[in-house]
């Protein structure tokens, strides 16, 4: 998702379907988001993690970030780190990818986080003298696993105030056999022990609220420095997440939890202030929408589309739909209705989950006749989102990898 925004291209356009990629290997000549903006004379900087990240060992290090996408970069590296042997994990040793926690001493400034905000402040005021435009990227680690914040971020939610959510009986049977193993890989996170899940739950809103907080610093500072009056800010995360619903822990589903991502834009231009849009949209919009904000022309290929006329009139309809690809997986999003498939043409299954009757997604309607022909329906409206997000960028090159040859 991350080369997916930052290129303003869909997966099997990036050809990045997986972690650890850098971009420029599958698209060279690509120009990405804050390039564009390079390209204009904006100053591009990079805090943190923007592009991949292995998360925590990659920490002080410029991951898989792209080079060619800013002016200058800054790699924080906290107590966070240095603490890492102090972090709880269900699978010792392993935290990354696994749920673990730590409910850390000292403060906000010393995390890894608190670093990165008080180089944003820094920065803002050093723009603001100058006078010059910039495109800041700001990428917190946070709420990423390991769920690492100080103790008074945890002691905001009592474990005995946190509630877990339910997972009906036989709720794995209506699934096609790719969406059962979304949901069941990580065998050391299933039936989690009560006490153990809250305790996660705990840890995940703990790291929320300390990012959030680091968020309000940098905001506070654009205010401050009479910034926020000519500066757009979009607030997003790469990914959902599930704690807990239909049984998992973390991402990598096409559930709801796991494909809805906050998205907050703010800034000179967006008339509809304080209200929430109806439309779908997705992230490869950022790229146009930003472009079209700031007055920019943006490369022809994109697959996006602007956001803008939803940032007039919050009723305006950018899309039909929203959607999101994940393993052999294609799912969309419409204001009632999700609908997946899984497998080459839906080969090995589908789902249909009305959120209107049932906002959690538990119950599977495709083998309902009653929804046949609106399966029907949205079978083909998935299909043609498939063939338009495989559709080639005019004027990109692309790089495939085959039994490790290059294949243009």
């Amino acid at each position: 998702s991350r080369a997916s925004f930052m290129a303003g291209m869909y997966p099997d356009q990036t050809l990045i379907r997986r972690n650890a990629i850098y971009l420029r290997e599958h698209l060279p000549d690509t120009k990405t988001l804050s390039q564009m903006f390079r390209d204009h004379g904006y100053f591009a900087t990079r805090i943190g993690k923007i592009y991949h990240y292995n998360v925590p060992k990659n920490i002080g290090t410029s991951g898989h970030d792209d080079p060619f996408s800013w002016n200058y970069t800054i790699n924080p590296r906290g107590r966070d780190v240095d603490d890492e042997d102090l972090i709880f994990s269900l699978r010792p040793g392993s935290f990354g990818g696994t749920l673990s926690w730590l409910a850390a001493d000292g403060t906000d400034e010393e995390q890894t986080d608190g670093i990165a905000a008080t180089d944003a402040i820094r920065l803002l005021k050093k723009h603001a003298a100058k006078k010059d435009p910039f495109f800041m990227a700001v990428g917190l680690f946070r709420p990423h696993t390991p769920f690492v914040a100080p103790k008074k971020y945890f002691d905001l939610y009592p474990l005995d105030k946190i509630k877990l959510p339910a997972v009906p009986d036989g709720h794995l049977d209506a699934l096609p056999a790719p969406a059962r193993r979304s949901i069941t890989r990580k065998k050391d996170q299933l039936n989690l022990a009560p006490e153990l899940a809250r305790k996660a739950i705990q840890a995940y809103y703990a790291s929320i609220t300390f990012a959030d907080a680091q968020l309000g610093r940098i905001l506070a500072a654009l205010v401050e420095t009479g910034l926020s009056k000519n500066t757009i800010v979009l607030f997003t995360s790469d990914h959902g997440y599930h704690m807990g619903e239909h049984g998992h822990w973390q991402k990598t589903t096409l559930f709801e939890n796991a494909t809805h991502v906050p998205l907050i834009i703010a800034g000179p231009g967006i008339k509809a202030r304080g209200a929430t849009a109806t439309t779908p949209a997705e992230m490869v919009d950022f790229y146009p929408t930003l472009a079209e904000l700031c007055g920019l022309k943006p490369p022809a290929y994109l697959s996006g589309r602007s956001l803008v006329p939803a940032l007039r009139n919050p009723k305006a309809q950018v899309r039909e739909s929203a959607f999101t690809q994940y393993d052999s997986g294609y799912s969309i999003k419409t204001l009632r209705y999700r609908y997946s498939e899984w497998g080459e043409d839906g080969e090995a299954g589908a789902e249909l989950y009305d959120h209107q009757t049932d906002p959690n997604e538990l119950k599977n309607l495709t083998a309902d006749p009653r929804q046949k022909q609106h399966v029907q329906q949205l079978s083909r409206q998935l299909r043609q989102r498939i063939a338009a997000a495989r559709k080639k960028p005019a004027g990109v090159t692309q790089i495939q990898f085959e039994n490790r040859r290059r294949v243009r």
